[in-house]
């Protein structure tokens, strides 16, 4: 693993738990050079209606606070 999907995996670390306690979960896919980081869901998260404010309120607010070079986190279809 590199140095950059080291850091999103520490830094998803932090909010993973609040993720199992649901039964989903959050994988890290790739970094965009536009500055995007790309995330599939897992489990429960993928059919819960919350999942997209999950992901701006939760996982892109902590892995932009994170990481800086991080401009946007998109869940994608896997």
């Amino acid at each position: 693993m590199n140095d950059f999907a080291g850091r999103v995996e520490q830094s998803l670390e932090t909010v993973r738990p609040f993720l199992r306690m649901d039964g989903g979960d959050v994988r890290f896919l790739r970094f965009r050079e536009n500055g995007t980081v790309e995330l599939q869901w897992v489990g429960t998260c993928l059919t819960c209606p919350m999942s997209a404010m999950t992901l701006r309120a939760g996982l892109e607010r902590v892995l932009m606070r994170d990481i800086p070079e991080i401009q946007r986190v998109e869940a994608v279809a896997g």
